[in-house]
């Protein structure tokens, strides 16, 4: 994360930033098996469905965080009259996370 990114935000509760931690984590440790499989040379089928479950939980979670972004940082930036920059912003991070 760029730390000197100025736009304005609504910072995630303890919870949030719990909650996505412990799906982040979970999805690390997926990461782990995957390389495990493969160092004991595992049935190819059985390793692509693992990348499917890690590709899967990592959709989950952006999609989680978009949602967010939309109901707080976006939703505040235009009820402070600068939603236009927001919203282009957010269409332009769901055109890239939707490749």
């Amino acid at each position: 994360m760029d730390p000197s990114h100025n736009k304005p935000m609504v910072h995630r509760s303890e919870e949030e930033i719990q909650q996505l931690t412990k799906r982040l984590k979970r999805i690390e440790g997926q990461v782990r098996g995957i390389s495990k499989m493969v160092e004991e040379d595992r049935y190819c089928i059985d390793i692509l469905t693992q990348i499917l479950a890690v590709e899967a939980a990592i959709k989950k979670v952006g999609f989680s965080l978009v949602e967010r972004h939309t109901k707080h940082c976006v939703a505040k930036a235009i009820a402070d009259g600068n939603g236009e920059e927001s919203i282009q912003e957010l269409m332009t991070v769901i055109q890239r996370f939707t490749k």
